[in-house]
C-alpha cells in the first residue's frame, strides 16, 4: 500500500482469533490500533474534519476544538498537522500522559480540565470549557463528536462494512460504547446487511450512557458522564456493563498468556464476550472490536503500583 497522506493508512481487515473465550465457537477480535494514530478514532477524525471542510469553513483562519479522552485527540492532531489546521484538544487527568504528549508533539494545544462534573466525571466540565471558549472566540469551531453524525457514518461505511466483508456470517457482535460513534455506525450497517447478527453494546460500570448510576471511573475510552446525542438504542439487542477491575485483569492476562498488549476498552469488550460464553450456541461466529493497543496504558493498567492503588486484589494474578 502506498498512501498520499498519513491519515489514509487505515487497515480495516486485521482480525485475530481468541476462540478460548467461547469454547466451541469462533471468536474474532478486529484490531483497530494498527494505524499511524494507534486507534479506531483515526476514521472518526478524518470524518469530523472532512465534515468541517464540507461545511464551508475557511482554513487556517478557523481553529478547531474538540473534547477527548485521548485517542480522538491524537488522531485529530495527526490529521490537522497534515492539513495545517490549528487544533485545541480538551482532555482530563484520566487521559494517559502518553496520549497527551502525542497530541502536543503533533502540534495541538492541549488543555487538561481537572474539575469534575455533577456525575463525578470530566465530560460535562470539558464541554463547559469549550462552550465558554466558543463564546469568546468567534473563529473557533467545535467538531463535537458527541452529536456530529459524521462519526457514526464513518463507522457505518468503513468499520461496519469491514466486519461483514471480512467475516461474512456473524452471529454476535460485541462493540464498546464510548462516545458511541463506532457502536452506532457498526450497528446501522449490521442491521442493514447482517440482520440476524445480535448486537451487544458494552459499557463500563459507572457510565451514565445507558442510564446507569454514575460512579468514578479510571480508564479512558469507554463510558461517559453525559449521554451522547448520537446514541440511538433501537439497533441494539443487549447492553452489558463490565467493572473496570475485570477489564484490567483481562488485559493483563492476555498480555501474559497471548502476548497481546491491548487497551482498556478491549479488555472490557472481551470480558463481555467471556461472560456471555455459556449463552452462545456452539458453532457461533463472534466478533469483537479492539479500539486500540496497550502501549498507551503502560503507566496505568499495566503498571503494578497504579493497579494496586485501585484494585489491590488484581496485582499478582
Amino acid at each position: 500500500m502506498i498512501a498520499e497522506e498519513v491519515y489514509d493508512l487505515v487497515l480495516d481487515d486485521l482480525f485475530i482469533q481468541l476462540d478460548q473465550l467461547v469454547p466451541g465457537s469462533s471468536v474474532f477480535l478486529k484490531m483497530e490500533g494498527l494505524n499511524p494514530a494507534g486507534s479506531v478514532k483515526l476514521k472518526t477524525a478524518v470524518a469530523l474534519v472532512a465534515a468541517a471542510e464540507n461545511a464551508g469553513l475557511r482554513f487556517p483562519r478557523t481553529r478547531l476544538i474538540e473534547s477527548t479522552s485521548g485517542n480522538l485527540g491524537v488522531a485529530l492532531a495527526m490529521v490537522c498537522a497534515a492539513k495545517g489546521y490549528p487544533l485545541t484538544c480538551v482532555t482530563d487527568p484520566n487521559a494517559t500522559v502518553r496520549s497527551r504528549r502525542l497530541m502536543a508533539v503533533l502540534g495541538a494545544e492541549v488543555v487538561v480540565i481537572e474539575a469534575r462534573d455533577a456525575h463525578g466525571g470530566f465530560l460535562q466540565s470539558r464541554i463547559d470549557y469549550i462552550s465558554e471558549r466558543l463564546r469568546r472566540e468567534p473563529d473557533l469551531y467545535w467538531l463535537n463528536q458527541y452529536a456530529n453524525p459524521a462519526g457514526p457514518q464513518a463507522h457505518r461505511d468503513r468499520t461496519g462494512r469491514a466486519l461483514v466483508e471480512g467475516l461474512g456470517h456473524i452471529d454476535y457482535a460485541f462493540i464498546g460504547a464510548g462516545t458511541t460513534g463506532t457502536l452506532m455506525g457498526c450497528a446501522e450497517y449490521l442491521r442493514r446487511h447482517s440482520p440476524a447478527t445480535r448486537i451487544i453494546a458494552v459499557d463500563a460500570v459507572g457510565s451514565v450512557t445507558f442510564g446507569g448510576p454514575a460512579a468514578r471511573r479510571h480508564i479512558p475510552g469507554l463510558g461517559t458522564s453525559r449521554r451522547p446525542e448520537i446514541l440511538d438504542t433501537r439497533n441494539l439487542d443487549d447492553i452489558v456493563l463490565i467493572s473496570e477491575a475485570d477489564s484490567v485483569e483481562m488485559c493483563r492476562t492476555l498480555a501474559r498468556e497471548r502476548g497481546l498488549l491491548l487497551g482498556g476498552s478491549t479488555g472490557t469488550v472481551l470480558c463481555a464476550v467471556q461472560d456471555a460464553a455459556k449463552k452462545i450456541p456452539e458453532g457461533s461466529v463472534v466478533v469483537a472490536i479492539s479500539p486500540d493497543l496497550g502501549d498507551r496504558y503502560l503507566e496505568t493498567i499495566y503498571d503494578d503500583a497504579w493497579v494496586a492503588e485501585r484494585w489491590p486484589e488484581i496485582v499478582g494474578h
